[in-house]
């Protein structure tokens, strides 16, 4: 390189070519970059958040509006707002929950879903499950109360003067109390047939959350107690005729002497009895599980007695086990609870006959006591009994036959029309609940209405007009 005349000291290295005088270096900032936009120096843009669930203004929390945690709406993990199931990626929301139109949610039912149903039906439906069950129970119950109150008062009469009371008039106390329980046995067989017929048509309805009348409910029950009585007598047939065959063999075993001249020969009877007694509790409960069902399929399928037994059988096939626990249960719940309610009444009634002499006063007393007591008693355990075979029945329908399709189906269409036609309590039938539910699917049934149907969802205006 050459000095040049306007430089005091070598020239600076320049490219061949080039003019001496070239501008300054480009000095690099702290965090810039030429790198070219969308170039692997570049850093991208952040993403921008997620929308809001559905109802919920952007940028707002479900916890008092302020935004979500870490300072920007939509930063805090996948599922949008903290705290709460917004859509999630590619939009992903948790699967809707099953329309609940009456007292049940339309879907298989757990143990809860259907003790939770049973008392709903009770609320929505006092007077046709509390307020027939009173009038049953205590019609029912007079019987055996007076019979008690003429017992109590023998035996109060032996307690303050042994000699004074004869043998008859103790067997005559005894009889009396064994009448009074027959008479009560067989109106309770007659009342609680046609209070479980006409409690289970209430329970029909109440699943769509329709209302009904107690003299509805009557009308549409009375032309199926025949076929109730048919299928109570031929359960009571099945359950009781072994056992009255053992009780036979065994007075014919004493009767005979055959016992007499042998001390192990009682030790055999009494172990054949216990033997006999423990097969027929399995024999009794293994047959009540598989009829549990058919008063229901009496009542709302207007089957026959032997027709609504085996369609029983069918439904509780593949599901005795499960079946067998929530009646065991069930039962057993209803039971505690009634004996509670009735437990106080009991005592006084026995207190006051033992010790208020033998006054026909105190007679009285003590039958309306005990009257009280199993009227109280009877109030809880005949609707919850029957509540709980009813929704079990609905829901081996829902697991066997997607029965809960049909009733989607036609929850849709009331709530579309706004009210709850009397037209439902024929889709329990399978063979009308096949031709409704025939367009219903897993995403919804169809709303509104199809080729030949009403402006009503095929259920007919209702009288006067719509009831909104």
């Amino acid at each position: 390189m050459t000095d040049g005349p306007d430089h005091d000291g070598p020239a600076p290295d320049v490219p061949p070519g080039w003019a001496p005088d070239q501008p300054p270096a480009y000095q690099r900032h702290q965090g810039s970059s030429w790198a070219s936009p969308g170039g692997p120096g570049e850093t991208p843009p952040p993403p921008p958040p997620p929308p809001p669930p559905q109802g919920q203004p952007y940028g707002q929390s479900p916890y008092g509006g302020q935004p979500q945690y870490g300072g920007q709406p939509g930063a805090y993990g996948p599922y949008g707002s903290y705290g709460a199931y917004g859509p999630g990626p590619q939009g992903f929301r948790p699967p809707p929950q099953a329309p609940r139109p009456g007292i049940v949610p339309l879907r298989p039912l757990a143990l809860g879903d259907i003790l939770d149903g049973t008392i709903k039906m009770v609320r929505s439906h006092p007077k046709a499950t509390l307020g027939l069950s009173a009038i049953v129970a205590a019609v029912t119950t007079l019987p055996v109360s007076a019979g008690q109150a003429i017992y109590v008062r023998s035996t109060s009469e032996l307690l303050a003067d042994p000699d004074a009371l004869g043998t008859a008039d103790a067997l005559g106390g005894l009889g009396a109390q064994l009448l009074g329980t027959l008479i009560s046995m067989a109106l309770t067989f007659v009342a609680t047939t046609i209070l479980t017929g006409i409690m289970t048509r209430v329970l029909g309805r109440a699943v769509f959350g329709g209302k009904i009348t107690v003299g509805e409910a009557w009308r549409l029950t009375r032309g199926r107690f025949p076929a109730l009585f048919g299928l109570v007598a031929l359960e009571g047939l099945i359950l009781i005729l072994p056992a009255l065959l053992v009780f036979g063999l065994a007075i014919g075993l004493i009767t005979s002497g055959a016992l007499e001249d042998s001390s192990g020969g009682v030790v055999g009877l009494v172990g054949f009895l216990i033997l006999c007694l423990v097969a027929y509790a399995v024999y009794a409960l293994f047959f009540s599980t598989k009829f549990a069902l058919s008063a229901p399929a009496v009542v709302l399928e207007g089957r026959g007695p032997v027709d609504a037994m085996r369609r029983s059988w069918q439904l509780v096939k593949g599901d005795s086990w499960r079946i067998f626990g929530i009646v065991l249960l069930t039962g057993l719940l209803a039971g505690l609870i009634g004996s509670v309610l009735s437990f106080p009444f009991s005592l006084a009634g026995t207190m006051v006959g033992l010790m208020g002499g033998s006054s026909a006063g105190v007679a009285v007393a003590v039958t309306l006591l005990t009257a009280l007591g199993s009227t109280l008693s009877a109030m809880i355990t005949y609707p919850f009994q029957a509540g709980v075979n009813g929704l079990l029945y609905a829901d081996r329908r829902m697991r066997v036959e997607a029965f809960d399709l049909v009733l989607r189906s036609a929850a849709a269409q009331n709530q579309t029309q706004g009210w709850v036609h009397s037209s439902v309590d024929d889709l329990w039938d399978p063979s009308n609940a096949a031709a409704a539910g025939a367009g219903a699917s897993a995403y919804g049934p169809p709303y509104g209405t199809g080729p030949g149907q009403d402006g009503w969802g095929g259920y007919g205006a209702p009288p006067g007009g719509p009831q909104l």
